[in-house]
């Protein structure tokens, strides 16, 4: 069903790269979020009404926050879709991002509203007045918002919207406080137990605990968040397999956007290649890469030895002492300098993020101990940094 509304109202929707066609899908998916959840707010809010349901009203104005986030959606995706100016050179992507954020804390404030009308209900407790037309309505609910879920969550796949995900998510959550309410409604009818203000505490922190895990999603990218690692191996491995790289590492992603990101990397090249040739190497995989993955890629070139067997073999050394060290460490930008009574090994070492200062210095001083029993006149000169990628 999804992909038939997809094709039957957006024009050129497979052409997911096109500005206009992912402003598109925004609009379509906000549209729809708010067409079902007004539906479902005016069904459960009467029904609440009729049943005196604390847990029922609750769940209505959670899904009228739902249709205020489609529109806070539809507002965000239209202004990330606005193009790069003076102030914004970058453009305006991370709209996207700042809308989800509003979304969550909307969720937020529906959560903390439900949590204490609901712990009123447990201190003064009201009847519950059951009908079979009100479970059956709610039912009809779960089955929609299952729905929106995989919709929301199909479209923001397929044009990586953040927005649309954290919908996503929010209708799933929807399914579970739905379904906890339709329990209250059989438990007081069958046991004559009313469970409705508990259930309401219930409703209220599985919508706090979306609430804060879009936020959490949200504010990652606003804050620089680690490269995914598939994206850092899908990159790193295209690029390598260009004739006239040897080897990758520095891979930074910076992210204004689901549609605008931009990246920089240091690709090691043999010492003896002419500058030319490795200038006509990297202008082709920066090219490549705008057109396969979206990503404006600047590179960076590394000439490391490939002529010097002891350079070589002197690196190969180092590293597996590293990697005996910690298997998730490892070195790039290799140098060795010969000076009349020492010879300097210039490296700058990868650490992963949990290192403290005492232990940085620990491994370096093995490394250091480790170095000089291959040949006393090896003097290290170490760069230490942290890894870039998530784990």
């Amino acid at each position: 069903m999804t992909d038939y509304l997809v094709k039957k109202f957006i024009k050129d929707y497979d052409k997911v790269e096109n500005m206009q066609v992912r402003t598109s899908y925004g609009t379509f998916a906000s549209v729809v979020g708010m067409i079902c959840n007004l539906l479902l707010f005016i069904a459960k809010i009467s029904i609440g009404i009729l049943t005196a349901s604390i847990s029922i009203m609750a769940d209505a104005f959670n899904n009228l926050s739902d249709a205020a986030s489609s529109v806070i959606g539809f507002a965000g995706v239209k202004l990330a879709a606005r193009p790069a100016d003076k102030e914004h050179p970058f453009g305006h992507g991370r709209y996207e991002y700042i809308a989800a954020l509003v979304v969550a804390f909307l969720i937020l404030q529906v959560g903390f509203t439900c949590f204490k009308n609901a712990f009123m209900k447990i201190i003064h407790p009201e009847e519950i007045r059951f009908s079979y037309i009100s479970v059956c309505i709610l039912l009809l609910s779960v089955g929609m918002k299952i729905w929106l879920s995989f919709f929301n969550r199909k479209l923001g796949n397929r044009i990586n919207s953040s927005v649309m995900k954290a919908t996503a998510a929010d209708a799933l959550s929807d399914v579970f406080v739905t379904s906890a309410t339709i329990v209250s409604l059989v438990v007081a009818h069958v046991f004559g137990i009313n469970i409705d203000g508990y259930m309401g505490v219930v409703v209220s922190v599985f919508v706090l605990i979306a609430g804060f895990n879009i936020a959490k999603d949200t504010l990652e990218p606003l804050m620089g968040a680690a490269i995914d690692k598939d994206l850092y191996d899908r990159l790193t491995k295209k690029i390598e397999s260009y004739e006239g790289i040897i080897g990758t590492h520095d891979l930074v992603v910076h992210n204004y956007g689901p549609s605008h990101t931009r990246a920089t990397i240091h690709c090691e090249v043999p010492n003896d290649i002419a500058l030319e040739s490795a200038h006509e190497i990297i202008d082709q995989i920066e090219r490549d890469i705008l057109k396969q993955e979206n990503i404006l890629l600047v590179i960076h070139l590394d000439p490391v030895e490939v002529n010097d067997g002891r350079v070589m073999e002197l690196k190969q050394n180092i590293s597996d002492i590293i990697k005996g060290i910690d298997e998730k460490a490892s070195i790039h930008d290799f140098r060795m300098v010969t000076c009349e009574t020492q010879i300097n090994l210039i490296f700058e070492l990868v650490l992963p993020y949990g290192y403290t200062k005492a232990m940085e210095q620990a491994f370096l001083l093995r490394i250091l101990e480790e170095v000089r029993m291959l040949d006393s006149r090896y003097q290290c000169v170490i760069s230490v940094e942290n890894s870039l990628v998530s784990e």
